[in-house]
């Protein structure tokens, strides 16, 4: 099964951008596909416009309940199963273990907001999922999107060239990846840690396990804090 990705937004010419290399563009056609809509094509009006003036007043336009329902709607007739995403500043965290869960499924609906944002409405009525990729605003939605597909297209069947590779990374188990060294052997006078070179699996694996946690406890002691005992 094909994972489907259908990005709605006003700047369609962004994509597939950084989609379109590395691990992502060799399996874009195969292992997915990338669909995208400009919304302006469902505005109506000489102006096709796609937002208007904040309710209450305030600085800024709001991207319209109308608009986007219509867009929302041709991507994902009646009966399409996969989630509607909306990327959004005030979203819940993109995590590796929804990363891994939109892996797994048939695709993905993604909005990229704009301007001060989207009528609560729309998000209501389409039953919108709201994701943020960090504690900052962008410009719109777009990079958001295509941080969280670059994170998905990865995971997914015969992607990545060693399946080892998605099992001992960042985040899996709640722990940071443990430091990484190659050759030459001696680089500036610091060598390579004697027990990755001893043969020795065990402590290979156990020294790597050490320094993941201690990492994890260094640097992010809120995923540290979220490991069960033992």
């Amino acid at each position: 099964m094909m994972f489907r990705a259908s990005v709605l937004t006003l700047y369609p010419e962004m994509f597939p951008g950084p989609l379109g290399a590395s691990l992502a563009g060799r399996a874009l056609g195969t292992a997915w596909s990338l669909e995208t809509l400009f919304l302006r094509d469902f505005a109506t009006g000489r102006h096709r416009a796609v937002d208007d003036t904040p309710a209450g007043g305030g600085p800024g336009m709001v991207m319209r309940a109308d608009v986007l329902a219509r867009a929302i709607d041709h991507a994902a007739p009646a009966g399409d199963q996969r989630p509607r995403l909306c990327m959004s500043p005030r979203g819940a965290p993109l995590t590796q273990g929804f990363v891994k869960e939109l892996s797994a499924g048939p695709g993905a609906v993604i909005l990229c907001g704009r301007f001060e944002g989207i009528d609560e409405r729309l998000i209501a009525a389409r039953g919108l999922r709201e994701v943020s990729i960090g504690d900052y605003v962008l410009s719109g939605g777009e990079l958001g999107a295509m941080v969280l597909l670059d994170a998905v297209v990865r995971l997914l069947p015969g992607v990545m060239g060693h399946e080892a590779s998605g099992t001992e990374e960042s985040f899996e188990d709640n722990l940071l990846e443990y430091p990484h060294y190659t050759r030459p052997q001696i680089f500036e006078d610091m060598p390579i840690p004697d027990v990755l070179v001893s043969g020795d699996h065990a402590k290979i694996a156990a020294w790597r396990r050490r320094e993941a946690e201690r990492l994890t406890r260094e640097r992010r002691p809120d995923l540290w804090a979220r490991r069960k005992p033992g």
